[in-house]
């Protein structure tokens, strides 16, 4: 029987609410029906915002809800140095380049030729160019800030001389009703940041080398993250990584069609709870059998 392995992955920023705990539970779910293992993992690699406070909060709510998950919990801020190994060895397979740009640059760059840069999942798909030499030894001997960017177009050349074309298999559906195997298109990202030069990574570089570390061969996530797939199948091949199976499902929203998110105060898990709601109840407001 083939291992079935699946994880949940919060961000530690605010409190959990609706959508949170659907999707929790079903990640939960498919692992038990499946025989398999659930893996509960802190995103908190933006240590402006995360907080322990709601770290806190999300054990709580989890365990609350009825789910279970194996110890000790991974948080990605006590691994840097795995991420900045990986960015190494996008550095040595020459697929990244330092971008000295400020968003404002980029910003007046793009206002100049719009034509040239489509929206993508995250903004204008930008894409640039990496420095002559002399110039990025200059900046760098300033100091001046930067952010490393794959250079999208040579990593899927690349990729596509080792493995061919890159697809992934999606079992759910993504937005458009995107089902089972999908040609993968990281292009849409144009030249997507990968690291930034104070935190040494990025959500999409931290996932992907997270999943493969911890041996995830399912993710369930919410619809709202399948365009990131198409960039983390590119990430996984260019560093040899295994690609899991992808499940995405529906979002929750509120009456009036509007996904939740942390600012809505009044469908996190805690106010419900507090609110006499019960697992059980939750289970039914988010369309959920019960267990």
């Amino acid at each position: 029987m083939i291992a079935f392995v699946t994880r949940f992955a919060p961000s530690p920023t605010g409190l959990l609410h609706l959508g949170h705990a659907f999707s929790a539970l079903t990640a939960h779910d498919a692992a038990r029906e499946a025989g398999g293992r659930f893996i509960l993992r802190i995103e908190d690699i933006d240590r402006t915002r995360c907080k322990l406070e709601f770290e806190t909060a999300i054990f709580e709510d989890l365990a609350w809800l009825g789910l279970k998950w194996e110890t000790p919990v991974r948080r990605q801020s006590d691994h840097f140095e795995g991420y900045a190994a990986a960015l190494e060895k996008l550095r040595s397979s020459e697929v990244v380049y330092r971008c000295f740009k400020t968003r404002k640059e980029i910003a007046d760059e793009i206002a100049r030729a719009p034509h040239l840069t489509p929206d993508g999942p995250e903004g204008p798909q930008y894409v640039g160019e990496m420095l002559a030499d002399y110039k990025e030894r200059s900046l760098l001997a300033e100091g001046a800030p930067f952010a490393w960017r794959l250079k999208t177009s040579r990593a899927v050349e690349i990729a596509e001389k080792i493995g061919g074309p890159l697809t992934f298999t999606e079992e759910g559906r993504g937005p458009k009703g995107e089902h089972g195997t999908i040609a993968a298109t990281p292009e849409i990202f144009g030249d997507p940041v990968i690291a930034r030069k104070d935190s040494g990574t990025s959500y999409h570089l931290a996932s992907v080398y997270d999943d493969a570390l911890q041996g995830v061969t399912h993710v369930i996530r919410g619809e709202d993250l399948f365009p990131a797939t198409h960039l983390h199948r590119l990430l996984q091949a260019i560093l040899g990584l295994p690609a899991p199976t992808y499940r995405h499902h529906r979002l929750i929203t509120d009456e009036t069609g509007k996904r939740f998110a942390k600012r809505d105060q009044s469908a996190t898990i805690r106010a419900l709870r507090e609110a006499g709601e019960t697992p059980a109840s939750i289970r039914a407001r988010v369309g959920m059998a019960k267990r």
